[in-house]
């Protein structure tokens, strides 16, 4: 039976908690549409991954991670106010965008696509939220392998090629994904 190591094509399942098993759950990956990613390519948090090693198809894997071996604490200097001309479209404001509680996509000045969390509209100014969302919290993760098997060629050179995403799964924070593709999602949980 092949297990996780690098290069390997991970197939799994599993729920996620805020804290422990007995917290908030903030994801769940089903069997009908689980996670595909390959191992040690650098998609995935680098404690998810060292705590996957090893492991084989069939096997249960409970995992927790502190905030730091997370997304770390939130960073008080991510969180900003822009002047509302940076959210004009023409001259407008889209206000059903830009409203408190909504995630907006925007570009850092060195092109690095970002989404930020609405936290106020003022007059003149929005105040931004650019942490992960899950930012300063311990997460826990209670899963199951369902395959594990050598990555082909093809997926080697998909990962190699410049872009950071790679996973199949159709992440619930979706907003919240760095991916370079509308039909792979990483960076969102694991």
């Amino acid at each position: 039976m092949f297990e996780i190591r690098k290069n390997s094509m991970v197939t799994l399942t599993y729920d996620l908690y805020v804290d422990d098993e007995n917290g908030r759950i903030i994801e769940h990956v089903p069997e009908s549409q689980p996670l595909e990613f390959l191992y040690g390519a650098g998609v995935m948090l680098p404690e998810f991954e060292l705590h996957l090693a090893g492991l084989r198809e069939g096997e249960n894997f409970t995992i927790k991670l502190n905030k730091n071996d997370a997304y770390g604490d939130v960073n008080a200097d991510a969180i900003v106010e822009l002047p509302i001309q940076f959210f004009l479209v023409d001259g407008k404001f889209n206000s059903e965008l830009v409203k408190e509680g909504n995630m907006v996509p925007m570009m850092s000045s060195n092109g690095q696509r970002l989404n930020g969390l609405v936290l106020e509209v003022g007059n003149e100014i929005i105040k931004m939220d650019f942490n992960h969302p899950l930012a300063g919290e311990d997460l826990f993760f209670v899963g199951k392998i369902l395959i594990v098997r050598e990555a082909s060629d093809e997926e080697l050179n998909r990962y190699s090629s410049g872009g950071r995403c790679g996973c199949t799964h159709n992440c619930s924070h979706e907003s919240n994904c760095q991916c370079d593709s509308d039909d792979s999602r990483s960076g969102c949980s694991c």
